[in-house]
């Protein structure tokens, strides 16, 4: 596998991103005693930063790595909504396809002392979107899919992916038969609770927990992360399951049968928006003429950048070189 030819097509490929739109909010600080009004930490606060979550932060895996990047999805009309928007375009993602509804726009706010994560609260309105939003969502993606080599469905259960999005998607990017050369490529990092909504897609990206639950089949060793992950093929008819499995790499399933990846990750700080990233990686790759089991093995090497730190974190192709050499 030639890493180096593959990430250098990156930069000609186009991903349109579909999704839940998330601000991640850290709140940094130490913790030197305990309050006396509870058993709780008193966190003192050194430090505050925002980063792209979900959707947002696939968006901005997908342009770290060379490729070129457009969202849609919903935000509120808040000040978490501009900072969300500004941070997206100073990062080159195209964000015409953000609709604004009044609603808050989905925030994660993690405090975060002696980098361990204390607690985390969230301020949400998970209804679904529906009406002219939705419609209006569907025109968007009929009018634009023909610009983009493949689509990626990120959900957050936050509101934004439905059954009836998920048809508008694969009606508009062509898609067909999952797999099939004559439609667009559809991944999708799915959701406890959502896996009926994805027949018909091309990749599906759950953990051991996600695969379990959408399977049916509880994951407790090999033979039963098997029958799960056939499961899920026959369930969806998708081209392909790409389950990751945390320390013990992913394991890639095709028509053709399975295919093991071990672990990279040398250091494990923080696993959050390591799915992004994973996803990203795997369908910018796969964009850019690498076979399924080369986009899973790419795929891993830049969850194994991410992990190593503290935060959403997003990996370039620098390190992913670094991490096969």
């Amino acid at each position: 596998m030639n890493c180096k030819k593959i990430l250098e097509k990156f930069g000609d490929r186009s991903i349109l991103v579909i999704g839940d739109l998330i601000l991640d909010h850290y709140i940094w600080g130490n913790v030197c005693r305990i309050s006396p009004e509870a058993p709780v930490p008193v966190v003192q606060v050194t430090t505050e930063s925002f980063m792209l979550g979900g959707a947002a932060n696939v968006a901005h895996n997908i342009v770290s790595m060379g490729g070129k990047a457009a969202v849609i999805g919903i935000s509120g009309r808040d000040m978490a909504g501009k900072t969300l928007i500004d941070m997206l375009t100073e990062k080159g993602v195209n964000c015409n396809g953000v609709f604004f509804e009044n609603r808050p726009t989905t925030v994660k706010t993690r405090v975060i002392a002696h980098n361990q994560q204390v607690v985390r609260f969230d301020r949400e309105d998970s209804k679904y979107v529906g009406g002219r939003i939705l419609k209006g969502v569907v025109d968007y993606i009929k009018s634009v899919s023909a610009h983009y080599d493949a689509v990626i469905l990120s959900d957050y259960k936050k509101g934004m992916v439905s059954r009836e999005l998920i048809k508008g998607i694969l009606r508009n990017s062509k898609a067909g038969r999952a797999g099939s050369r004559r439609g667009m490529f559809v991944a999708v990092d799915p959701k406890i609770g959502h896996f009926d909504l994805y027949k018909g897609v091309s990749l599906i990206t759950p953990n051991v927990m996600e695969a379990s639950s959408g399977s049916s089949v509880e994951i407790r060793d090999e033979k039963t992360l098997l029958q799960a992950g056939r499961a899920l093929m026959r369930k969806l008819g998708c081209a392909a399951v790409l389950v990751t499995r945390g320390e013990q790499g992913m394991s890639l399933f095709q028509r053709g049968g399975v295919t093991h990846i071990p672990t990279v990750a040398r250091k494990v700080y923080d696993v959050t928006g390591a799915g992004d990233t994973v996803i990203s990686a795997f369908t910018l790759a796969h964009a850019s003429g690498a076979s399924m089991e080369e986009a899973a093995v790419l795929a891993n090497h830049a969850a194994g950048v991410v992990v190593g730190e503290v935060g959403t974190a997003v990996a370039s192709p620098e390190q992913i070189i670094e991490s096969f050499q």
